[in-house]
């Protein structure tokens, strides 16, 4: 499994386009083919920070939905205007949070 997570920020004048224009998004990629989980999050509107965490069935899953052209027209939309910290990690030994 991939999981990818980290914040992204945009100008708190922009934080209510680009919130509608994510969920828009995030409904079309928890349809996609090896999406487990997608889920973007205002974290702190005043600094224009928001949340991302997504799970992923695989790699190849990953690339797929980062290559459709929903995706690759929201990056061209926003990529002037945010800047992100998002980082992915390889996930092998999935368990229950009260699990050892």
């Amino acid at each position: 499994m991939i999981i990818v997570t980290g914040f992204v920020h945009v100008e708190p004048s922009d934080l209510s386009a680009f919130v509608a224009d994510s969920q828009a998004l995030a409904r079309r990629s928890r349809q996609r083919d090896g999406n487990l989980s997608y889920a973007i999050a205002v974290d702190d509107r005043l600094a224009g920070r928001l949340l991302v965490v997504e799970r992923w069935k695989d790699q190849p899953a990953l690339t797929a939905h980062l290559e459709t052209p929903d995706v690759q027209a929201f990056v061209a939309r926003w990529q002037t205007r945010m800047r992100g910290d998002i980082v992915k990690y390889d996930a092998a030994n999935e368990r229950a949070l009260m699990e050892a």
